[in-house]
């Protein structure tokens, strides 16, 4: 019997939660085959089995487990069923799971005429809405468990008082968030209470990016295998504004200011689980395919629930990109420990003045959210207008004159 443990998704991971089981008690699985989802708060992560076996679940969905903690066995010494038929001794629990519900129905069919502590009390909900309605509970007979007033029961008490009825479904439903998403909940928080967070704008004028990608897009496609997005030219012109302006590039840590002499850039990617920020490593040393690669590298697998810890830690910088939904303006929040983060936006055309003329261009709102703890407003605004410079002039600023080398066409 192969007693099969929680490893470690990562260093300073002490436990995880499991968050669906992909088999079920008695299954018979394959080596390797993924038997459980596992949520750590920085990733999810698949749990594959060590043997091949009859699996017995130790854990419940939603438990929280302890790395290292036996969470499930496996009988290695088990044949596997021929067309997957259950074996004999699985079927016993099943015959005795049908006569549970008819034990049950007993105390169902004949509820005690007994008052409990819960008849006539409203929950919390509903005795709001009686508060509004000026209605003493007393006078509401209450459907919920023990005769407890439920919200729905004062809300259908209202056309007696009367009130407008109320149509339409008013159902809900709750569910418990995944240790990621309570983690980050809990870094938002902390990122706000923690650190003196400021936001600074600017507009960029994509023109010349729109003209670069249309003239180069297709051979750029072909010979590389990617797309040429606005990603890569935006990750050169942050690499370009961070080597200006080092103090964006760095972190507190205690009494001391940590500057990085290379810039491991965090990319928000949306998910199945929700927001996640890979890291494209050194993107000082990138060309434009080879940001592209990553990029597309990282995102498929954060699509697939393949990334890993590791790659999504150790960021110096964040960028973000809302204008894929539709996004105009936003404060984009810290990504801590780091000091800033760029919010891209949507595209949108609109009438600006060049030369003297007022002519229809496609415009971009970008956002610098940064620590002023560790960044002053000169390097702040001055690094977004080092951008701004950068994406307005790619072919000069990011790619020496010549399009096709940076392109590697």
């Amino acid at each position: 019997m192969l007693e099969m443990k929680v490893p470690s998704p990562g260093e300073s991971i002490t436990e995880v939660e499991i968050a669906t089981w992909l088999v079920k008690d008695g299954d018979y699985v394959e080596k390797d085959q993924a038997i459980a989802e596992v949520d750590s708060d920085k990733a999810t992560l698949e749990l594959p089995a060590e043997e091949s076996g009859i699996i017995t679940l130790k854990a419940e969905e939603g438990d929280v487990v302890e790395v290292g903690q036996v969470v499930c066995l496996i009988d290695t010494s088990a044949a596997k069923p021929a067309g997957g038929a259950s074996a004999p001794a699985a079927e016993a629990p099943k015959a005795e799971v049908k006569e549970e519900p008819k034990k049950e129905e007993a105390p169902k069919a004949a509820p005690a005429p007994a008052a409990t502590y819960a008849t006539g009390t409203p929950s919390p909900a509903a005795k709001k809405v009686l508060d509004e309605k000026g209605v003493d509970a007393s006078q509401v007979t209450g459907t919920g468990r023990d005769g407890r007033i439920t919200q729905e029961d004062a809300v259908r008490y209202a056309p007696a008082m009367g009130t407008a009825p109320v149509t339409g479904n008013r159902s809900q439903s709750e569910k418990k968030m995944s240790a990621l998403r309570r983690k980050v909940a809990q870094r938002l928080v902390s990122v706000k209470n923690e650190t003196a967070m400021l936001t600074t704008f600017n507009e960029v004028d994509m023109s010349a990016i729109f003209a670069l990608r249309n003239e180069y897009k297709d051979a750029f496609k072909t010979k590389h295998g990617v797309g040429l997005g606005f990603m890569s030219f935006f990750t050169k012109a942050v690499t370009r504004a961070l080597e200006l302006y080092p103090d964006v590039n760095s972190m507190i840590d205690g009494d001391y200011q940590v500057k990085f002499d290379y810039q491991d850039i965090s990319v928000a990617v949306s998910g199945p689980k929700g927001l996640m920020v890979p890291v494209v490593r050194n993107a000082e040393n990138l060309t434009f395919r080879g940001v592209e690669q990553s990029i597309k590298d990282l995102a498929i697998k954060v699509r697939d629930g393949k990334i890993t810890v590791d790659e999504m830690t150790g960021g110096t910088f964040t960028i973000t990109n809302g204008g894929v939904f539709g996004s105009m303006m936003s404060t984009p929040i810290i990504n801590p420990p780091q000091s800033g983060i760029l919010g891209m936006h949507n595209i949108v055309e609109r009438p600006v003045v060049k030369n003297g003329q007022i002519v229809i261009a496609p415009m971009m709102y970008v956002a610098l959210s940064y620590d002023h703890r560790v960044v002053d407003g000169r390097e702040s605004v001055g690094f977004l207008v080092a951008v701004k410079e950068a994406v307005e002039d790619p072919l000069n600023l990011l790619m020496g004159g010549d399009a096709k080398k940076a392109l590697e066409l």
